[in-house]
């Protein structure tokens, strides 16, 4: 201990330096840690702290009522008690506070005595050596207005406190003239036991794995800092009622110390809440992690989701904007719409087709649960602008669910808007069928993954997708036409295919043959003026297509590997698709793909031979393997479960995985994994 004692004391402040409260926590944290063994000294700390409080309480109370003139009465404090069998550490108590005793006013004083407690205290642990500083504390000062209280009506009390000069202090002009500085001294030791009231509440919360409640970490992290600050204002503190109580005219500043110690338990106060919070979210993890396993109601799944403990609040009813029982949940199919509030009235529109379908049949239901980690004016505003615009039910909520760390870790919420289905029985049928949604709508009923599979299956994608984009896209597709779906961002490169595809299109040769061919330019409208919300929504519906394509498969089909394989180009100056009514002939980067319209004279002359879909395949193909590009595609990391690995789809490598960061300077991070 002798060498802790060197450690510390040659780090000390000296004259001249810096003030105590210019020091950083990292050089606080240096010097204390010299005088910290580990700890291996163990006693009933909590029973201490129990006494330690009672005692406080009440003496800042009997403190008041004679400082101040005030009637308070310490008969209504709650007092706690502590277990019987607990000893006091008396011995230890008075070394603590012989050590505090009678030293000279200032900062310096305060923090070699500091130290030297530290030392003393070196084999306990952090929380326990506050708790035993303040029980030195509370031993005199309780004792202190103890004797105060009975001057008046115990003869022994008066003897007493006449040698501790509690009769000097309690003269009207003595009292008078240290009137403010009793009332600080009174604040401070209030704030005190509260700052390390948090401290102990905080190693209580450390059985909780820091993993699951990252902010304990932090907080833990922080104690020995906290600790040394605790017992440095307790030092002054005790400092202070020496001066209050001996004829010299010094003080003990106290103004530094108590603004110190009530940043700190603003800081706690917020770092115990956070923590508190997290447990919630771990423990409601855990219970929705269990009801998943063997769900029986769906009530009580969508209770364990979305509210903390028994605070069931109602819903809004869309339809009528009035709050009704969740028990119109009961026995249903549900259907949670789960979003933040960065959503747009085209998000909302892709469910309202569904929500007037399933109405009719009272069997499914629609919730929105919006997930907000934390709420303002702003954002309630917000939400009820989009809750006016939803007709089905909507969750009000004033903090975040409870099941958001499940959301977010299970069903891979990522902010995209996603719905999961569940049965009556609160069993998950599909962990986000949105993708299904916007390229299937209603026909996509009962929103399974059973029956995304059969769906994800058909060979016939690209009618799903490209409904919108042509006003006679359903009849050339009846029409089993051939369709050039093509874009790109280079408008040169754009105006090149239109011109190629169209003499190709015209050709005599196609056209004795019987073939017909239309051209269909994606977001740009028969003007040729921008049209970028069909262009939006024709690569939404592409990568929901593959994701739905993707989701729960390792390996991928043909159809998956071409819908991969467009994916691909959608950042490239140019790319087309050639479909056969609603099949996919094939899909081309910009480059092949003009290549081989361009060259349509060198093999136009085998059509009549092989048939125009098998020679345009065989022709790109071929100019394929004589280019040399990269594929590379995008995925969102907001669209929920990611793909670990993905099957290049030229070749059969597997792609290497790259992450990027996006942003378009607009509400809504665009954040990808490549």
């Amino acid at each position: 201990m002798a060498n802790n004692v060197v450690l510390a004391s040659s780090q000390q402040p000296k004259k001249g330096d810096l003030s105590l409260f210019a020091f950083t926590d990292h050089e606080i944290m240096n010097q204390i840690y010299a005088t910290h063994v580990h700890d291996d000294e163990k006693f009933d700390v909590e029973s201490l702290f129990i006494v330690v409080e009672n005692i406080l309480k009440r003496a800042t109370q009997v403190a008041d009522n004679v400082v101040l003139g005030s009637q308070g009465t310490v008969e209504h404090l709650e007092e706690k008690t502590p277990k019987p069998t607990f000893s006091p550490p008396l011995c230890t108590l008075k070394n603590i506070s012989c050590e505090m005793q009678c030293k000279a006013p200032g900062e310096e004083t305060a923090y070699k005595t500091t130290l030297s407690i530290l030392n003393k205290l070196s084999n306990y642990s952090w929380d326990t050596k506050a708790v035993l500083t303040l029980a030195a504390f509370a031993l005199d000062y309780g004792d202190f207005w103890l004797l105060a209280q009975s001057q008046s009506t115990d003869q022994l009390a008066k003897s007493v406190g006449t040698l501790r000069r509690v009769s000097v202090l309690l003269k009207r002009p003595t009292l008078q003239k240290h009137r403010q500085s009793l009332i600080e001294l009174n604040t401070v030791i209030r704030s005190t036991l509260e700052v390390i009231e948090c401290i102990f509440e905080l190693e209580k919360l450390s059985n909780y794995d820091t993993k699951d409640v990252p902010a304990l970490s932090t907080g833990m992290d922080h104690i020995p800092v906290d600790v040394f600050w605790a017992i440095v204002t307790v030092v002054a503190s005790t400092t202070q009622l020496c001066c209050l109580t001996s004829d010299e005219d010094k003080k003990q500043e106290l103004s530094q110390f108590s603004q110190k110690i009530n940043v700190i338990l603003t800081k706690l106060r917020r770092q115990i809440t956070l923590c508190r919070q997290q447990i919630e979210e771990v423990e409601a993890y855990w219970k929705l992690t269990k009801l998943f396993r063997t769900p029986t109601e769906i009530m009580e799944v969508f209770k364990g989701l979305i509210y903390n403990k028994d605070n069931v609040q109602p819903l809004i009813d869309g339809s009528t904007k009035k709050p009704v029982n969740i028990d119109v949940l009961k026995k249903k199919n549900v259907l949670l719409y789960i979003s933040g509030l960065d959503i747009t009235e085209e998000d909302i529109s892709i469910l309202r087709p569904v929500h007037e379908s399933i109405r009719k049949d009272d069997q499914y239901k629609i919730v929105w649960i919006p997930i907000v980690d934390q709420w303002t004016d702003e954002l309630h505003k917000k939400f009820d602008f989009l809750r006016s615009k939803m007709p089905w039910y909507v969750v009000q909520y004033s903090s975040p669910i409870a099941g958001i760390r499940f959301v977010k870790e299970k069903w891979h919420f990522k902010g995209k808007p996603s719905v999961v289905v569940l049965n009556p029985q609160g069993k998950v049928e599909h962990e986000n069928a949105i993708h299904m949604i916007r390229v299937w709508g209603i026909k996509a009923f009962p929103f399974t993954t059973r029956v995304e599979e059969t769906l994800s299956n058909n060979r016939e994608w690209i009618g799903s997708i490209a409904t919108n984009v042509h006003p006679n896209i359903d009849n050339w597709m009846k029409d089993q036409k051939y369709i050039f779906f093509y874009g790109g961002k280079d408008n040169d490169w754009i105006q090149q295919f239109t011109k190629r595809a169209t003499i190709l299109a015209n050709d005599a040769t196609l056209k004795e043959a019987r073939i017909s061919i239309e051209l269909v330019c994606v977001g740009k409208g028969s003007k040729g003026e921008d049209n970028l919300g069909v262009l939006g929504r024709f690569w939404t519906g592409i990568e929901s297509i593959f994701i739905s394509k993707t989701h729960g498969k390792t390996d991928a089909d043909a159809v998956t590997l071409e819908i991969q394989k467009l994916l691909s180009y959608k950042n490239e100056s140019g790319w087309a698709v050639l479909s056969k009514g609603s099949n996919v002939v094939l899909s081309g980067h910009g480059t092949t793909i003009l290549k081989v319209v361009e060259d349509f004279e060198k093999w136009k002359e085998f059509v009549k031979e092989k048939g125009f879909e098998f020679i345009f395949k065989e022709y790109h193909n071929k100019v394929l393997h004589t280019a040399h590009i990269c594929c590379r595609i995008d995925i969102p990391n907001t669209s929920g479960k990611i793909p670990e690995n993905m099957k290049c789809p030229d070749c059969p490598r597997i792609m290497e995985t790259y992450i990027s960061f996006k942003c378009c300077h607009i509400d809504g991070a665009a954040n990808g994994v490549h």
